[in-house]
């Protein structure tokens, strides 16, 4: 009986030690305690600006967790905007697996640009950056298809502005679509494969277009656990449980700034200065909090931080419906991270 207990319990052992930490560990009561007072500080803050939702790491542990009544980790959850920074990370597996390189005209893929003199010169790094030119396209935010996306029309030349514009997204899913094609793979079975699975992410679904392709800059649906996933590989480099699954070299371009604007790299948001007196839609982040500091937001304040520099990983959920407080003021980037910090 004694010796069945033994291996019971070091089986037992074993198999946690196999676990990531964070996805089953409390923090200790002492660390629980001394952090507590910080983390509520950013929590009402969150939740009075719609917050339903927020889950703080560091390291690989929680330090901190507040979710409203009826939801938990494990609650999908609609990303919004946040989606976009898959992209990002499906790219860098593209550039590191030799499928594309982040400066190759778009054209060289998508022929039918070659014709326009604006399209002709748009790069992969043009569309990830929102700085193709492309002009917008669909109604009431609704993602057009991949098809209908490069047929947009171009109406600056590229690189010389930025424009959050989710036709890009869709412009570089039929961009993947058609380097995967000879693969016999589909976009979202592409990161899946590469990112996703690897770390033990799972998109609870993926809305999609009229025409049936995936909402590419707007349409996953997650848990608070499973972003944090997400957010783990980014602040590790790109690697899991010690595993490169995407060369730290490669990701790391994902977080340099463009010209466009210094605030965005290609599909993150940035940690740079404000120079404006209203920075919400080009600089949310305004420089709050460490400069390494990066970020994946989506409507109604879905985000997702992260500060390599502080070990530190942070999901916040917010209501779709409103991310205004009672008093009509708005959710703000900087504000949450002054308080969280």
């Amino acid at each position: 009986m004694q010796i069945a207990k033994c291996w019971t319990a070091l089986l037992l052992l074993a198999v946690t030690c196999l676990i990531p930490a964070f996805l089953w560990q409390a923090p200790p009561p002492a660390l629980a305690q001394a952090v507590q007072t910080d983390y509520r500080r950013a929590a009402d803050y969150a939740a009075a600006y719609g917050g339903v939702g927020l889950l703080v790491i560091r390291g690989e542990r929680i330090v901190y967790e507040q979710f409203a009544p009826g939801r938990s980790l494990d609650t999908p959850h609609l990303l919004a905007s946040g989606t976009k920074s898959f992209a990002g990370a499906m790219a860098a597996a593209a550039v590191q697996d030799g499928l594309l390189t982040f400066d190759e005209r778009v054209s060289e893929t998508i022929t039918e640009w070659k014709s326009d003199p604006l399209k002709a010169q748009i790069t992969v790094r043009h569309l990830l950056g929102l700085a193709s030119g492309l002009d917008k396209a669909g109604r009431g935010g609704s993602p057009v298809s991949f098809a209908q996306a490069i047929q947009v029309s171009a109406v600056l030349p590229p690189g010389r502005a930025f424009d959050y514009n989710p036709v890009n997204f869709q412009a570089f899913g039929e961009l993947m679509r058609r380097k995967l094609a000879p693969r016999r793979e589909e976009p979202l079975a592409y990161l899946s494969r590469r990112v996703l699975e690897p770390i033990g992410m799972r998109i609870a679904r993926w809305r999609t277009t009229t025409d049936g392709d995936p909402d590419l800059p707007g349409g996953a649906i997650a848990t608070a656990r499973d972003w944090a996933k997400f957010g783990l590989f980014l602040k590790n480099g790109g690697t899991w449980q010690g595993r490169q699954i995407v060369s730290k070299a490669t990701l790391a371009q994902c977080f340099a700034p463009s010209a466009a604007n210094p605030a965005y790299g290609l599909t993150f948001w940035l940690n740079a200065p404000s120079r404006s007196a209203r920075p919400e839609r080009n600089n949310p982040v305004g420089g709050a909090g460490p400069a390494d500091l990066i970020m994946a937001a989506g409507a109604g304040g879905q985000r997702l931080y992260v500060i390599p520099s502080l070990d530190l990983v942070v999901v916040r959920q917010g209501d779709l419906r409103s991310a205004r407080s009672r008093g009509g003021g708005r959710f703000r980037d900087d504000e949450f991270i002054r308080a969280l910090l």
